[in-house]
């Protein structure tokens, strides 16, 4: 008798398109390392001996952990469905979360007692009950994921993607574009066409070497700050750092204000994301990504890390790329090894800014794009009403700071003034508190509205209002009647849902075209011509 069983599929570790993973992915993550060693140092005045001896080494232990596991997650997945497309899930340190430590828990306490060791322990103890908050999410999230559309979790991960992604490099991009725009140009051929370099070289090293050339030739960089830098290497081991950790969480009450939102944050957007990888092709199981990244940000912050890591928005661009399970283990290791060396300042002398920020632009398109295609083309406006929050919040966030580089807040300007100016702050301030979260309930709502189901709608419209009530979204702290207008609003909201409910009205049926895509893997829209796609994918791989 011959055997019909199906033979496993033979899973290398490392493939051609890993290689343009491994150098966009480990730019993207490059970056954000870079990014908050220069916050603890400039901002928090952190000495440098704690920054390149304990936080950094913490740091890469949390992301070389990760980062191999979803390497395994990866794998296990691929031998499950016998698989060789299978891309790992991105994971780093939070992009968002190092900005809110950094300039929201870590420096007013700093400026009030101009001692950096008592806002380094605030910081762990703050980025330690995000990870328990990540952990309990763990076993709600999947019931949020399960009934909640797809075009409100693309289109609340879209509007971060847009706006806190794309945006600042986006910036940064523009004030030295003699140098990033033709990086951008060279990722956009190499990622988004079948156009490969000669000898199959890695697209995103190229862009990376190009951008650097031109800086280098340019005298955007200088020769004595890269030998300063040098002078600073030194090599690190972890330790726990668990005195630190509860002097900081002794003091928790003020913490849990942000922490417990932004904890609501992590294990919402590390949800939008594993959505973002199940329209790619690649559907993990949100349980075991949730306990990672909740483990994660526990581990780190023993460990004297005050950065929760998370997965990443974008594994739809590496898999684009042809990143399967290998880009990530490589990723992790090779900056845990530079945390370990205390690389990070010789390598910020080294490469120009605007030639490494043009990928996080590139994940931005990507996301923004994704959101739009894989979804029904009815539920576009839905997926407008889930970026709205997030814009709002960005957009208030660029006020905040541009009002304190000017020594003074919007408090002290006045609601008048500013609405007198056209700027509606407080308006803005009140939508875009609790940003992902606010997205999905409003995309969701949008969503059921126009599918007919108005029991679905008024659920999430009555879920908003409570949330709002108890200040998860729309409100300034956690508390009992946080906002409580904006939560009346969601409740009407939820009666009018009844109301027309009742009438008892035939949920709208999609038509053919409006069916949420197939989308095949390695790509972010619908596939139309399979056989082109394959050859696009074997291309880019290289």
């Amino acid at each position: 008798m011959v055997s019909t069983k199906p033979t496993s599929v033979a899973l290398p570790y490392w493939v051609r398109g890993d290689t343009n993973a491994f150098f966009g992915f480990g730019v993207n993550v490059l970056v954000n390392v870079l990014t908050l060693t220069g916050l603890c140092l400039a901002v928090v005045n952190l000495p440098e001996g704690e920054v390149f001896g304990t936080i950094l080494p913490a740091l890469g232990i949390a992301l070389v952990a990760g980062n191999i596991y979803y390497t395994y997650l990866a794998r296990r997945l691929a031998r499950r469905e016998n698989r060789t497309d299978v891309t790992a899930l991105p994971y780093g340190p939070s992009v968002p979360h190092m900005f809110i430590v950094i300039f929201v828990i870590m420096l007013p306490i700093y400026l009030r007692t101009q001692d950096p060791v008592r806002a380094w322990e605030a910081g762990l103890a703050w980025a330690f009950i995000i990870g328990v908050i990540v952990l309990i999410g763990a076993f709600v999230g999947p019931y949020i994921r399960r009934y909640a559309p797809r075009a409100a979790l693309l289109g609340t991960l879209a509007g971060i993607s847009i706006t806190f992604i794309s945006m600042n490099p986006a910036g940064q991009m523009w004030r030295m574009a003699w140098v990033a725009l033709p990086v951008l140009a060279l990722l956009l051929i190499g990622l988004l066409t079948d156009v490969k370099l000669p000898f199959n070289f890695p697209i995103g090293l190229a862009a990376l070497l190009l951008g650097t050339a031109i800086g280098w030739a340019g005298g955007a960089m200088s020769v004595p700050d890269v030998t300063a830098a040098a002078r600073d290497i030194a090599i690190a081991v972890p330790s726990f750092k668990l005195d630190l950790l509860f002097t900081g969480l002794a003091d928790m009450a003020p913490l849990l204000a942000t922490a417990i939102p932004l904890g609501v944050y992590n294990f919402t957007e590390g949800m939008t994301n594993v959505e973002s990888a199940a329209t790619a092709g690649d559907n993990y199981n949100l349980r075991s990504v949730l306990l990672a990244d909740g483990a994660g940000a526990v581990i780190g912050a023993a460990l004297g890390s005050p950065f929760p890591p998370a997965v990443y928005v974008g594994h739809p661009g590496w898999k684009a790329a042809g990143g399967r399970s290998g880009y990530s283990m490589a990723t992790g290791v090779v900056i845990a090894l530079l945390c370990f060396l205390g690389m990070f300042g010789l390598l910020g002398a080294i490469f120009p800014t605007a030639a490494i920020v043009p990928i996080l632009l590139y994940i931005g398109l990507l996301i923004g794009a994704q959101a739009f295609q894989a979804t029904p083309r009815a539920h576009a406006a839905a997926v407008v009403a889930a970026l709205i929050p997030n814009i709002a919040a960005w957009a208030t966030g660029q006020i905040d700071n541009a009002l304190a580089a000017a020594g003074t807040t919007a408090a002290a300007v006045g609601d008048d003034a500013l609405n007198g100016a056209g700027v509606i702050y407080d308006g803005l301030l009140v939508l875009g508190q609790g940003a992902i979260l606010a997205g999905l309930v409003l995309g969701a709502v949008v969503v059921f509205i126009i599918d007919r189901r108005f029991v679905r709608a008024a659920i999430f419209a009555g879920s908003g209002a409570l949330l709002s009530f108890i200040g998860l979204i729309h409100g300034e702290r956690i508390e009992w009647n946080a906002n409580g207008q904006v939560a009346l609003g969601y409740l009407f909201v939820a009666v009018i849902c009844v109301v027309f409910a009742l009438g008892r009205p035939a949920p709208r049926d999609p038509g053919p075209e409006e069916v949420e895509p197939d989308v095949e893997p390695g790509r972010v829209g619908p596939v139309t011509d399979r056989s082109a796609e394959e050859q696009r994918t074997s291309a880019l791989s290289g």
